[in-house]
This record gives C-alpha cells, structure tokens and sequence, in this order.
C-alpha cells in the first residue's frame, strides 16, 4: 500500500527530471549528437534524432519530454546507447516524448518500434506503465527499463521476459558520499532530499551511514541536518531553507532531489558552503560541488545492451546495479577534496565490494529509528 502511494505522489509531481536527478538543459555541455550525418524529424507524438540516414535504427532510447544533455538519466542513458551502437557497428537514435503522458510514452516507444528498434532502453519511473502496457504486445523487442519496474494503472508490477527492470543500490553511493565528506573534515552535514520516495530514502539512510562509520573511525561527533522539501523542483523555499542551514554552520549539504539540488547551489554560491550532487557528476553545475554520489549510468546501459545482444538478457526480473558491479560510486576526477584521497576512497570502496559494512536501507523506517554511534540527526519536519 505504502509502495502505490509512493508511486501515485511520484505521478502527481511529474517533471522533467527523474526521480533524484538535477541539472540543467543547457545544450553547450551536451555530448555530441549532433554530427553532419544526423538527421531530425517532427511527429506528432515525438522528435527523433538519429545516426542514420533514413531515420530507422535498431537501437533507440526514447527520453519524456526532458532534455537529452541533462546531465542526469537522459544524457547517461544516451551516453551508454552511443558508446555500444559505435563499437558495435548498430545503428541508434533517441525519440523523445512530446507531452508526459502515457498514452504520448506509449506512442513514441511505438515509434521507435515502426522505425526498426529491436533492443528500446527507458531511463525512469514514468515509462513503467507505458513498458507495462507494451512488453507483451511487442515479444521480439527488448526493453531496458532503467530505474523502475513495470506496473499497470493499478501498481500490480510485472515484467516480461522480453523486459529487463534496472534499479540501482542508491544507499551504497550515498555511503560513499557521506564517508568522503566525514574524512575530508566536514563535521555539519546537511541532506535536503525532495520527495520522501525509497530512492532519496537510500540515498538518505546511506549518507548517515557513511559519516557515521568515518566519524567512529576518526573519533568524531557529526552533526546532520536532514530533511525532504516533498517536491524535486527549485522553489525559494529550498533555497532559503539552505541558505538558513548554511548560515547556521552546515558545511556541506547532499541536494539529493530534482531541481532542488540547484537550489541547494545557489544558497552554496551565496553562503559560501559546499553541495554534493547526485544521480550523475554535476560538478560542471556549480564550483560548489566539491562531489556527487552517482549512478553510473553509461556503465549500466551499456552493460544491459551488451546482454541484449549476447544471449545473457536477464529478462523477466529485476537486476540490481550496485558496488559490485559498478554501479554507483562517487566523482573522484572531479572531486574537491583537501584531505580525501582516491586511496582512501578504494580502501572503503573494496570494504563494500567485499560485504564488510552493512548499511540500513529500510525504507519503511522513519529516519529517527536509525541507530548510530557518532552522529546527532535534527530531523526537519
């Protein structure tokens, strides 16, 4: 009951981004889509464009009505389509929706299908339904749901065996993040979430775990202001509500929710404070971000294409992307760290691979159940 009502709060504040992703569309950071061979062609239901000459491809991502250089699941998405189509020698295109509707999700995936798309990769919750209502109808397609899992109007969830369900381990990278931040001498942490939904609950639940497990190693008290904003959009509110936490000594705060991460960057800017990011690197979004806890996203595209092509396409069930697998981690090319090293990063990096930390990931707990050793929780109602 509790999962429907998440999923039906998730419907009712449907944007453009995806469910923890923030960036902006700001094309003069995209990756290169654009070549001379590249040709763009208007419906009525989607905009397509394509390597190929005649419009059809093989392989195709189709996107909601958000930007393909979003730096968040579009442009990760789409980055993991290019890489496999050019090594391979497959030709690809992206579709993208014209309104955020299902019926609109629908057609679009159906126009990619009439185009020749044989392997269909979905990056986010708003295509679960639309996947749900068209896996069966279409057995020699395989879709790649990225982030979701396919569910009818009335979220009973099924996946065919043409369909391959992608989730990530959001509380591993949170972890890190948190972990990274304890050991590089922060010790007032914020984490502004958007929605209370179980992907920014694990990203949540992980960065507690993570500072604390850096702050007993190190003998420390860490104190973390923790919060949702109930949306993913940049509002004033957030903004101010940061800015507040800065002022009041929170060194570096996780804007772990849609737009709301801009508006943790701008109070950062302002207040001379810190952000770690999410979903993908954004430290081109703001000098602020000294990291971003990531969803390695390329990797797993990549990798669930490669399935669908070599025989290993584990459809009909959910697959997990998670440490052991590169799946999350932090940005450490990127990074702003004074005192963290990318040793130190392995080192508690191999801990996880390896099965030695445990992190509470319930997403049916309330944060104040969580048990920790050197952290203080203020919980923002």
């Amino acid at each position: 009951m509790k999962k429907k009502l998440l999923s039906l709060l998730l419907v009712a504040a449907m944007s453009a981004t995806m469910v923890a992703g923030c960036g902006s569309s700001d094309s003069s950071n995209a990756s290169d889509n654009t070549d001379t061979n590249n040709t763009v062609a208007d419906t009525e239901s989607a905009s397509v464009t394509t390597k190929t000459e005649d419009g059809n491809a093989e392989l195709a991502l189709v996107i909601d009505v958000g930007t393909i250089d979003d730096k968040s699941f579009n442009q990760g998405s789409w980055e993991g389509v290019e890489k496999y189509g050019e090594e391979n020698g497959i030709s690809y295109n992206y579709y993208k929706s014209a309104e955020a509707t299902t019926d609109s999700f629908q057609n679009t995936i159906e126009l990619a299908i009439e185009g020749g798309a044989k392997v269909i990769v979905c990056p986010g919750y708003l295509f679960e339904e639309p996947i749900y209502n068209l896996q069966d109808q279409y057995p020699d397609v395989k879709f790649i749901l990225i982030d979701g899992e396919p569910h009818d109007a009335d979220y009973n969830y099924a996946t065919a065996d043409n369909t391959m369900a992608v989730l990530y381990q959001e509380d591993q990278a949170g972890f890190l993040a948190g972990y990274a931040a304890v050991k590089d001498g922060y010790t007032n942490l914020g984490f502004m979430g958007g929605m209370a939904l179980p992907a920014v609950i694990r990203y949540g639940y992980g960065y507690l775990a993570g500072a604390d497990y850096a702050a007993k190693e190190m003998d420390e008290t860490v104190n973390v202001t923790y919060t949702y904003t109930g949306s993913f959009e940049a509002t004033p509110e957030a903004q101010s509500m940061a800015t507040s936490w800065y002022k009041a000594g929170t060194e570096v705060i996780f804007g772990c929710g849609g737009s709301v991460g801009n508006s943790v960057m701008s109070a950062a800017e302002a207040s001379n404070g810190k952000v770690i990011g999410v979903d993908v690197d954004q430290s081109s979004e703001s000098d602020t971000v000294i990291t971003s806890a990531m969803k390695m996203l390329s990797n797993s595209v990549y990798d669930a294409i490669t399935s669908a092509y070599d025989g290993s396409f584990p459809g009909g069930k959910t697959t997990t992307f998670d440490i052991t697998n590169d799946g999350v981690g932090i940005a450490m090319d990127t990074a702003k760290f004074n005192n963290f090293t990318q040793e130190d990063y392995q080192a508690i990096y191999d801990k996880l691979v390896a099965g030695d930390i445990t992190i509470d990931n319930d997403t049916e707990k309330d944060v104040k159940d969580l048990s920790f050793t050197n952290l203080n929780v203020n919980v923002v109602e």
